[in-house]
């Protein structure tokens, strides 16, 4: 078996399907949450969860995983990539379960999603980027 094999084995049949409630966006600036989950963002109400579903999770070079899925913010679905680092060694946690993590990142426009809400500042330029990175932290346990 050649050095990756057995994460390639591994991971045959795997899949990723995650649901965000709009709802819990906590930025740690209570005036800055409730805009995001206002209209002019997210709008939490006509919109409430952020969901990934994978399509593929495959291996990509040395030890490095890549999830490709379908992500839906604000109604509007788009293909994205996540860049995975781990999977961490399995490890026992304090309740004896064996637990692995990983971290995995991705990059999108936020017009794409249909979130275009913005102002001009006095100074030139807009107040609210369109690029934003999307980091997520997952703690997996064997069943």
């Amino acid at each position: 078996m050649a050095k990756h094999d057995w994460l390639t084995f591994a991971l045959a049949g795997s899949a990723v399907d995650a649901v965000i409630h709009a709802s819990t966006v906590n930025t740690m600036e209570p005036a800055r949450d409730a805009h995001l989950k206002s209209p002019d963002f997210l709008d939490v109400e006509e919109y409430p969860t952020i969901t990934f579903k994978s399509k593929a999770v495959t291996t990509n070079g040395d030890r490095d995983l890549q999830v490709e899925g379908n992500l839906t913010i604000h109604g509007v679905t788009k293909e994205v990539l996540l860049k995975v680092e781990g999977p961490s060694r399995e490890e026992k946690d304090p309740l004896g379960n064996a637990r692995i993590g990983a971290s995995a990142s991705t990059r999108i426009k936020r017009s794409d999603f249909g979130l275009g809400w913005n102002a001009a500042l006095e100074t030139g330029g807009v107040l609210v980027g369109d690029n934003v990175k999307i980091e997520v932290e997952v703690s997996l346990i064997r069943v």
